[in-house]
């Protein structure tokens, strides 16, 4: 059964470079894409969802918010989380994985890398 993944960046360019990384890593997954945090959220409350990739700073809901009210509603963490964000600093990973999510990948990342992150989760 395919993997949903849903990739949540204000940057359209960046989802498509998620997805075009998802796609060379040979990761055939359905891909659900938002805007910001808010969007996200509803379309997670819709189901369906295996992985959630978001970037950190977005407007109108943040990333570690929506890691936050994501597991409000997944709180036996069935849904993976990766943060995949310019913010780098050691306290911001420590604060995404407190907040509930399963790993980290900073920006920018090679495609080898994000392969190793993700071929774990949607093996």
């Amino acid at each position: 059964m395919p993997k949903t993944v849903l990739v949540v960046d204000d940057s359209a360019m960046m989802r498509k470079v998620f997805i075009n990384n998802l796609t060379a890593a040979g990761l055939v997954v359905n891909v659900l894409e938002s805007p910001n945090g808010q969007d996200a959220l509803e379309k997670f409350k819709g189901g369906g969802i295996d992985c959630v990739l978001s970037d950190w700073n977005m407007p109108i809901m943040d990333g570690i918010t929506l890691v936050r009210e994501i597991r409000k509603c997944d709180p036996a963490k069935r849904v993976t989380i990766i943060m995949i964000t310019t913010e780098g600093s050691p306290d911001k990973v420590k604060e995404a994985v407190l907040a509930g999510a399963n790993n980290y990948l900073v920006k920018p990342f090679t495609p080898e890398r994000f392969k190793e992150k993700l071929s774990k989760v949607l093996a």
